[in-house]
C-alpha cells in the first residue's frame, strides 16, 4: 500500500531526536515512515534482534520519554496511548530497517 502522504526531507528532519548525545528516530515515527503499525514493527526488530546491536537501537528511559512528550516533540500518552517505552534507531539501526 502506497501512502498519498509524500514524505519531504523538510518532514523527516522534525523528526530527528538527539538523545544520549546520539542522532535517533522513534519506532512510531519509523513505523509510519513504512507504513506499518509500530508493534508490527518492533516485531519484526525482535525476530531479527541480532541486526540490531545496542548501538542501532535502544528503548527510552521513562525520564527521557517524558522530557520528548513535555517538548511536545511526539504526542501526549492519553491520546492513544503507549504500553511501552518507545524504541529509538540510530542511523545504522534504520538502514537496518530497510532489510527486514
Amino acid at each position: 500500500m502506497v501512502k498519498n502522504n509524500l514524505i519531504t526531507q523538510d518532514n523527516l528532519k522534525y523528526k530527528i531526536y538527539t538523545i544520549r548525545d546520539t542522532q535517533v528516530m522513534l519506532d512510531s515515527d519509523l513505523a509510519e515512515l513504512y507504513d506499518v503499525p509500530t508493534g508490527r514493527l518492533n516485531e519484526q526488530v525482535k525476530r531479527n534482534i541480532k541486526r540490531f546491536p545496542k548501538d542501532f537501537m535502544f528503548q527510552l528511559t521513562e525520564k527521557e520519554f517524558e522530557i520528548l512528550i513535555s517538548q511536545n516533540a511526539i504526542s501526549s500518552l492519553n491520546w492513544g496511548g503507549r504500553r511501552i517505552l518507545p524504541y529509538v534507531f540510530t542511523e545504522q539501526g534504520v538502514a537496518n530497517l530497510s532489510g527486514i
